[in-house]
């Protein structure tokens, strides 16, 4: 839940892994230490395991890939994870220490499965499709980074749960929310038109005039549907694809494209139309309702994550971020670097210095 409301950290720079010392902490939050050594193994099963890197970036989009030099990996990679680990132990040891709570067997099992399906429903709307299954990427994970995963999901949970603002996970509770929420739940027949990226204009130009859907599908569409008008199928809440399609329809009327597309490829982009829409049962929704309440619990979540980091005393090597006050709370961010070109106004200052020697012989 707390990889829901992680900040998105956007620069772009590179964190070198190697040359620090094992000795040193790489993160430490009230004096519990994740060693340079520990974080450095997590960095690289991260940006050199393609499935695994996968599922990650799809909690939170930043690069985890390699940075520019030899054994490094991106700034946002290391920020990103340095982050995640920070939150992670920071909630264990709330809920430990100020609720009580003790992790079991069970409730392990749970948050495993949890992780694995947050990660699948991430991977999923994000239209990734990473190369095995969320379970295989958690195995991949060193054994130590694995355990402090399962633990920090295990006890977001448990934190969530004794929020008063947090709506239970209980039958009767996801009942009222599909009810409370049934259009968001239908289940949707749609129409698409693959447009080359050439003839957009020309595709919203006669959109703008009134043209059909089937008509506009028809004379613009690459894709085979178009020679039958663009139909192409209906999707309910069970299909691994319906958080994308909800996504790309639920702002649009019925029987008309969006005017902004959704971006394929540098050369096209589709066009989604919604051309029928009827309830879905409560039981071929179940997993989307529960997917949903579990967002809007993070959400929630979110404030008291940051009121946790606040009264956290933490600590991030610099090689791999720095503890920014943020929109969302304390949160690890790339470090700042000076500009490439006259760094610090060296320029001015060499000419001042020069003058100044001048002055003085």
């Amino acid at each position: 839940m707390r990889r829901i409301v992680a900040l998105v950290v956007i620069a772009f720079l590179g964190a070198t892994l190697y040359g620090i010392s094992n000795a040193s902490s790489g993160i430490s939050v009230n004096g519990t230490s994740v060693s340079n050594a520990t974080f450095r193994s997590e960095l690289v099963a991260i940006s050199s395991n393609i499935n695994l890197q996968c599922y990650i970036a799809a909690l939170n989009p930043v690069n985890y890939g390699a940075g520019a030099g030899g054994a490094s990996i991106a700034a946002t990679g290391a920020a990103s994870w340095a982050n995640l680990r920070v939150e992670g132990i920071a909630i264990d040891q709330f809920a430990s220490s100020h609720l009580g709570f003790h992790a079991t067997t069970a409730s392990l099992a749970s948050a495993t499965t949890s992780l694995e399906s947050e990660m699948s429903q991430a991977a999923t709307s994000r239209r990734y499709t990473c190369a095995g299954s969320p379970a295989q990427a958690l195995a991949s994970m060193p054994s130590e980074m694995r355990k402090a995963q399962i633990e920090a999901q295990d006890a977001s949970l448990y934190l969530i749960s004794k929020l008063n603002s947090t709506i239970p996970l209980t039958t009767a509770s996801l009942h009222a929310y599909y009810d409370g929420h049934l259009a968001s739940y239908d289940t949707v027949c749609v129409s698409v038109a693959l447009v080359p990226t050439s003839s957009v204009s020309a595709f919203l130009a006669d959109q703008s005039t009134g043209a059909s859907v089937a008509a506009l599908a028809k004379k613009y569409s690459t894709d085979p549907s178009g020679a039958k008008g663009g139909t192409y199928g209906c999707f309910s809440p069970a299909n691994s694809f319906y958080g994308s399609v909800r996504a790309d329809t639920i702002a649009t009327a019925l029987e008309k494209f969006p005017t902004t597309p959704v971006p394929i490829s540098t050369t096209s982009v589709l066009f989604v139309a919604p051309m029928k829409r009827s309830v879905t049962p409560f039981a071929k929704a179940e997993s989307l309702v529960l997917a949903d309440i579990r967002i809007a619990n993070a959400t929630t979540a979110s404030v008291q994550r940051a009121q946790i980091l606040y009264r956290a005393a933490i600590a991030v090597d610099p090689a791999f971020g720095r503890l920014a006050l943020t929109g969302t709370g304390p949160s690890v961010i790339t470090s700042a670097t000076p500009a490439k070109v006259d760094v610090g106004g060296s320029a001015a200052t060499t000419a001042l210095s020069t003058a100044s020697a001048a002055t003085y012989k």
